[in-house]
């Protein structure tokens, strides 16, 4: 089915006249898989180059969004065309545990059945997340398949694979031996709803419209009052200390006294700290070290104690006094307040807007507490990511601005990093302590009893946070710590694809792991991703209400046209999503089927590859023409794809396929391939059609591989022939063969120059049609002058050509142009063009209608440049609206143009 031996009547019944992509996309991507086509071990070239990539594991609980959508098709265009290039390809694929995610959603399923975890106990429960993965947890990596992902399935990791636990614990052990991992009281992030610690980076910052209160603290031995400023009044059941600023002349007198603290009676001293903002509030600010990270330094670097008031529930403790333990935070807030009033110290409220802190997951607000938790030290690591940065190891990040100075800013202001998490769901910390107290940390519980010398052992009870086992994601998935094959070929990877919110999370902390314990950058290149908004230019949120489910764009246009869609928005900024514009690449797959039908319904005799590789200067000009045509796209298709322009090579295939093959090569070819006698000529025309063909479909295959395999598999002659030779003894398929590359030989700009001269004479007798208003069903007569003999000479030779395409009578080819005055005229070039309109038109009824059109459009260009020239619009409508507009103006007055010169040839 994929030889020369294909019947014209063969072709001809076997296509339909409709393009059915859900049937394309099940039968192709199955047999891709069964035939083991995407294993890079299907390339036998042992000295092939390497191309590898890692997924960013989606979540086991989350179903295919539009950030994976996009991501994913870049990833598979970049996997694809290094495939097709004779590249040992790995896109290795999986899924990420997701911790408090995958722990929430079982929670659930227990709160149906009225259990809750702790009535299961852990051995149980964690038993019962195994099994709802096992059940569930498939779905995403379904998805990853209806995509066309062409991911090795064979290599598929789950970041609890036992190999994968047994990486972690490798990592932690070593990282502990070395004393950059340490179990310590700390302040951190606590998320009063999910019970765990919570890193910086899975706190989410939002503005928030709240009140600032004005509290009056008695300074002990005088009747002077100190007032602080605070937007949460129930932590000051805790305060140990009142800042002020060391230059503030207001309170210098004060510094070393104490306050009386209200509700609760402690005296605490008044201290001078640089920290303190003199223009915050009063510039009196309450110390509470156990409640706020900024106080927490201030109480490390004065000594202060730490007095906790709220408990992990955020609710009061005993330490906040009898009067408010038990209380719920913001319960406590409001007697704090009310007491304040009663005893004439509440000085003022006022509204405020202020940033709070929110769990990015469950969104309840945090809450700052002293927690014994494992942290691992940054600073070493962060040295080493920033040293291979700067000697130009990478990553390199695409684009460069401004993500590499994001990367570097947050490398050198780095914390040390909270790795607990209180949960039951994950990589239990490899730690365990004996009866009397001691630490053993070991890579298993074997282990640890041998260095404790005892069986009576228990294992801390933490699970480390997700992101700790995804920083080891692109060397663990190959097999680290053992020095496998695959660790030795596919690393360090060549790219990754993700987004932007992520950077701090898992692409820094991979390089650093990745330098650490492999020595290397684990990937040479990260191409960071815009985001896709919705048509409002909102970010997607399942809160609005206004995300897009992509396996519904499938289920409506097909994943090709869903999947190029994608690869053309990813211009490096945030773009709107539009359904119409997946639309437009729906009829795109469309145009192409149609073109491809046409081409195998006039195929008999004719084979992909015959005679091309003949002189081509015996060709037609047309042939000439599309052949350097074609040529210039692969050349440029080539550059974007390798320089990440993925918009660009779209672009190029779009203006290709639908404009110069579709709209023009086939029109012009049209005569000789379906002439009724297949002679020689005919059959070498035929040929030269599908050849074209053959290897648009091979520079397209990356973007649309469904479409694109249904059509090759099609053509007579397309088979083991074009497979790349690293594949010669695959079964045939397009995905395999090779790459089209750029051939200086083929580039003929004279033939470009000279047919684009046509093709643009054949436009402008249609624009003048249609501006004219002339019937499709009248012929008219077209003037050509052009003084260049060459030109003339073109011209004359397609004659035929432009009778037939611009519905012509008579065409006239001089060296001067010589018109009735009545005449429609333009510019082609070095030549002119002319179509008389005596007997075509009512000219008084066309200069009517023209006025009429003239004068509305004069009118919308006033009220466009009155918009323009308000400078409220110019400066807070969005950018792209404000170019949208000045588009719009520009199309005005072009038309304004053409009508003034269509009223000029009326008289």
């Amino acid at each position: 089915m994929t030889d020369s031996t294909k019947t014209a009547k063969y072709i001809a019944s076997d296509i339909p006249k409709a393009y059915d992509p859900h049937l394309a996309e099940s039968k192709h991507y199955q047999r891709w898989e069964a035939q083991g086509c995407f294993a890079p071990e299907k390339n036998r070239d042992p000295q092939a180059p390497i191309f590898s990539i890692v997924i960013p594991p989606p979540n086991v609980t989350g179903s295919l969004h539009m950030g994976h959508a996009l991501q994913h098709t870049l990833m598979d265009v970049l996997a694809r065309y290094h495939r097709m290039r004779g590249y040992r390809t790995l896109w290795l694929p999986g899924t990420d545990h997701a911790g408090i995610s995958t722990q929430i959603v079982v929670e659930r399923e227990l709160k149906k059945e009225g259990l809750t975890r702790h009535d299961l106990g852990r051995e149980r429960f964690v038993a019962r997340v195994w099994q709802w993965k096992e059940q569930y947890g498939s779905r995403i990596t379904e998805q990853l398949r209806r995509e066309g992902a062409s991911v090795d399935w064979s290599r598929e990791r789950f970041t609890m694979d036992e190999h994968l636990s047994r990486a972690v614990r490798e990592a932690f052990v070593r990282l502990y031996e070395e004393g950059l991992i340490y179990r310590g009281d700390y302040i951190i992030n606590w998320c009063p709803k999910d019970q765990t610690a919570l890193s910086d980076l899975e706190v989410e910052k939002e503005p928030f419209q709240g009140k600032l209160y004005y509290l009056q603290y008695p300074v002990k031995g005088s009747d002077r009052r100190i007032t602080v400023a605070t937007t949460r009044p129930e932590t000051m059941l805790g305060d140990t200390a009142v800042a002020v600023n060391p230059h503030d002349e207001r309170y210098r007198e004060l510094i070393g006294q104490t306050v009386i603290l209200p509700l609760v009676g402690r005296e605490i001293p008044i201290i001078a700290d640089e920290s303190v903002d003199p223009d915050f509030g009063t510039g009196a600010v309450k110390v509470t070290p156990a409640h706020d990270p900024n106080d927490y330094e201030m109480g490390r670097r004065h000594n202060l104690p730490h007095v906790i008031v709220m408990d992990q529930h955020a609710r009061m403790t005993e330490a906040a006094g009898p009067e408010f333990a038990g209380l719920d935070r913001y319960e406590a807030r409001e007697r704090v307040v009310q007491r304040f009033s009663e005893l004439g110290l509440l000085e003022r409220v006022e509204d405020y807007e202020f940033a709070i802190s929110r769990c990015d997951r469950c969104r309840t607000v945090i809450e700052p507490l002293i927690s014994t938790q494992w942290f691992c030290r940054m600073n070493e690591m962060a040295r080493a990511a920033l040293e291979a940065l700067a000697r130009g190891r990478g990553p390199r990040f695409i684009p460069e601005v401004p993500w590499t100075k994001v990367y570097s800013d947050w490398l050198e202001n780095i914390h040390d990093w909270c790795i607990s998490r209180q949960l039951w769901w994950g990589h239990r910390i490899p730690a365990w302590y004996t009866e009397d107290g001691r630490l053993i940390v070991a890579r298993s519980e074997d282990e640890a009893r041998a260095k404790a010398g005892t069986d009576r052992l228990e294992q801390d009870p933490d699970v480390l946070d997700t992101w700790f086992s995804s920083a080891l994601w692109p060397f663990s998935t190959l097999g680290w710590p053992d020095e496998t094959e695959d660790l030795k070929t596919f690393y360090p990877t060549s790219v990754l694809v993700t987004a932007r919110d992520i950077i701090f999370l898992w692409v820094s902390r991979m390089v650093m792991t990745g330098l650490k314990f492999v020595g290397e950058v684990p990937f040479r290149d990260v191409v960071i991703t815009a985001l896709i908004l919705d048509k409002h230019g909102q970010k997607m949120s399942k809160m609005k209400g206004n995300t897009i489910d992509p396996l519904d764009l499938f289920d409506r246009y097909g994943v090709d046209a869903t999947r190029i869609t994608l690869a053309a928005a990813s211009t490096g900024t945030d773009v709107r999503w539009r359904d119409e514009q997946v639309e437009s690449f729906r009829n795109f797959a469309n145009k192409i089927w149609n073109a491809a039908r046409f081409c195998l319904l006039n195929a008999e005799g004719a084979t992909v590859g015959r005679g091309f590789s003949e002189d081509r200067g015996r060709w037609a000009l047309h042939d000439r023409w599309i052949v350097s045509r074609l040529n210039r796209v692969t050349e440029r298709v080539n550059a974007a794809i390798q320089s990440y322009e993925f918009h660009d090579a779209v672009q190029a295939l779009y203006h290709f396929f639908w404009d110069d093959f579709c709209d023009w090569y086939i029109e012009l070819a049209k005569v000789d391939v379906t002439a009724s006698e297949a002679s020689p000529a005919v059959v070498d025309a035929r040929s030269r059609l599908l050849t074209i063909l053959e290897q648009a479909l091979r520079l397209l295959h990356p973007f649309m591989p469904f479409i694109t395999e249904e059509i090759w598999h099609r053509l007579p002659g397309a088979g083991k022939a074009q497979l790349h030779p690293a594949y010669a003894d695959a079964e045939p398929t397009i995905m395999l063969a090779s790459f089209p590359q750029s051939d200086a030989a083929r580039r003929d700009e004279q033939a470009e120059r000279q047919m684009q001269s046509v093709i643009d004479l054949i436009k402008r007798v249609r624009n003048i049609r249609s501006e004219m208003n002339i019937k499709p069903s009248e012929h008219v007569r077209v003037l050509v002058g052009a003084a260049d003999a060459h030109l003339r000479e073109v011209f004359v030779a397609y004659v035929p050509h432009i009778s037939r395409l611009a519905r012509a009578s008579e065409v006239l080819i001089a060296e001067r142009l010589e018109a009735p005055r009545a005449s429609a005229r333009a510019a082609v070039g070095g030549a002119e063009v002319a179509v008389p309109l005596e007997g075509l038109i009512d000219f008084a009824a066309e200069r009517e209608r023209l006025r009429r059109e003239r004068a509305k459009l004069e009118k919308e260009a006033e009220k466009i440049n009155a918009q323009l020239a308000n400078t409220g619009f110019r400066e807070h409508a969005p950018a792209e609206k404000v170019e949208e507009v000045k588009r719009r103006l520009a199309d005005i007055e072009q038309r304004l143009k053409s009508l003034a010169q269509a009223l000029e040839a009326l008289g």
